[in-house]
């Protein structure tokens, strides 16, 4: 019979542990996931998150250059974004209710209609029934304590995560060495081989095993008490129910901090009473008008483009940006190679060109052969052509005869360095967004505030993005053409000596 799987094992190689009848079970993970989510939109939306958001990411220079330097239409992107984010854990939320909570809510009469209905209620909850929905389910009452409890749990289903992929290795050694026992004895000839088979004992691993079968038991002692102690064994109910208060929590918080810059967020008051939340999560508070606020958000912007952008919808970068065709992380790599790359090129240090320096130099000259081989390979066929048919364009003339002077090179390694310090920045949160949203183990439980795809090459328009990386390159190559001709004379003199 095939052997049963780790998961259907292990209430019996725990020794009766595991989940409670009516806890979450394995489902504990993507509820801890979730949670995470939840609190790293918490923490996104904090007063000095907010401000640097408005301060510092939206006005990069950058995402000027490259996206947009119309301050209200980024608010709108990083709100959309905020959203999407939320509805991803609201889905969850209703998915979980659906599957494990029908049971608990129907012996509880209070939170039937949250759990049941909360896909519904979620959706009126974002058309403009926030302030009514807090008056039937009190939301908005003990908002702190439900975000403490939140990060209490995630910090625990990351430990029982980790701790069940120590059990697993641990049994996964028990099965090798319970093979090895099998299999360890002496071939024998069959004509001798019962007879010689008792007469010789096998060699046995005694201690080793010990030692492993008390490891072993601990371990499993260990994760039966994370899991007691955890999500695994939490009231499905109860948990679902502190998801979605919280999930409405973090929409209000959303209206509160974009309110004043985005139209079209659920109101906050109802008949005259502001949605008692004890707290704000941006400078910026609904009652102030949203004209006043956009008269000192920027000094470009474009009413109407923002009016026509619903932040409920689905934002996609267009076809005619990085992100629209799916090139992102392809020019991010670049960018950052080139990066790399510069660094690399730096004056070389009196010491390296004497006692053996020449094969010093040698050395370092084939790593950055490779490194530029690397770059060149990975540049999408477009820069490439634009590259080659401007570095022809400008060794045709003025480095035709004289080739790179230093002064050249200078100048070009300026501009480089110039170009890096507004593109560099997006190119690594490209790459930090893209680590973010991804499922490894380090991100999966992750609390921390996020990147926003407003400050990533995402919406970055393609045409300006292209010939700003053409001219970062064909200033590279200037630069390395005069460092390799430095390195060769270099390397002449030190032979004739």
């Amino acid at each position: 019979m095939p052997p049963r799987s780790w998961l259907a094992d292990l209430r019996s190689r725990l020794g009766g542990g595991g989940a409670r009848s009516d806890g979450l079970g394995i489902l504990a993970f993507e509820a801890a996931a979730t949670m995470s989510r939840l609190v790293s939109l918490h923490r996104t939306l904090s007063d000095a998150e907010f401000r640097r958001l408005r301060a510092d990411v939206l006005r990069a220079e950058g995402v000027a250059r490259l996206t947009s330097a119309d301050q209200s239409f980024l608010l709108r992107l990083a709100c959309a974004e905020l959203v999407a984010d939320l509805d991803r854990a609201a889905a969850a939320v209703a998915r979980l209710a659906a599957a494990r909570c029908r049971a608990g809510a129907a012996a509880e009469a209070a939170p039937l209609p949250l759990l049941r209905d909360f896909d519904r209620l979620y959706a009126d909850a974002k058309h403009g029934r926030l302030a009514q929905l807090d008056s039937a389910v009190g939301f908005s009452r003990g908002a702190g304590k439900r975000l403490r409890k939140m990060e209490r749990h995630v910090a625990a289903a990351a430990r029982l995560y980790e701790e069940m992929d120590a059990l697993r290795e641990l049994e996964a050694s028990e099965r090798r060495m319970e093979q090895w026992k099998q299999h360890s004895g002496p071939i024998i000839p069959s004509s001798h081989s019962h007879t010689a088979a008792q007469g010789k004992k096998k060699p046995t691993a005694a201690e080793p095993g010990e030692k492993l079968m008390r490891e072993l038991r601990a371990q499993r002692q260990k994760v039966r008490r994370l899991m007691e102690g955890s999500l695994w064994s939490a009231d499905a109910a109860r948990a679902a129910r502190l998801m979605a208060k919280s999930v409405l929590v973090v929409l209000a918080r959303i209206s509160i901090a974009f309110g004043a810059f985005v139209p079209g967020l659920p109101s906050l008051t109802t008949a005259g009473r502001a949605l008692p939340l004890g707290y704000s999560s941006g400078p910026l508070h609904r009652s102030v008008p949203p004209g006043a606020a956009l008269r000192h958000s920027a000094p470009i912007f474009g009413q109407k483009d923002t009016t026509a952008l619903s932040v409920f919808e689905p934002i996609k970068p267009s076809p005619s940006t990085i992100g629209g065709s799916g090139m992102e992380l392809r020019y991010a790599n670049v960018i950052m190679s080139v990066e790399t790359l510069l660094a690399a090129l730096r004056p070389m240090p009196p010491a390296a060109t004497a006692g053996g320096g020449g094969e010093e130099v040698q050395e370092e000259g084939m790593i950055d052969l490779s490194k530029r081989d690397g770059l060149y390979k990975m540049l999408p066929v477009t820069i490439r052509d634009a590259v080659n048919a401007k570095l022809r364009e400008s060794w045709r003339g003025q480095h035709a005869a004289a080739g790179v002077g230093e002064a050249a090179a200078a100048a070009a390694r300026g501009e480089v360095e110039a170009a890096l310090r507004w593109l560099a920045p997006m190119a690594r949160d490209t790459v930090r967004w893209s680590d973010e949203r991804s499922m490894e183990r380090g991100q999966r439980f992750s609390m921390q505030p996020r990147a926003f795809m407003v400050q990533t090459l995402h919406f970055a328009d393609r045409r300006k993005a292209d010939a700003a990386i053409v001219d970062l390159l064909v200033g590279l190559s200037c630069v390395c053409w005069y460092d390799d001709e430095r390195r060769r004379l270099e390397s002449v003199d030190w032979d004739d000596e």
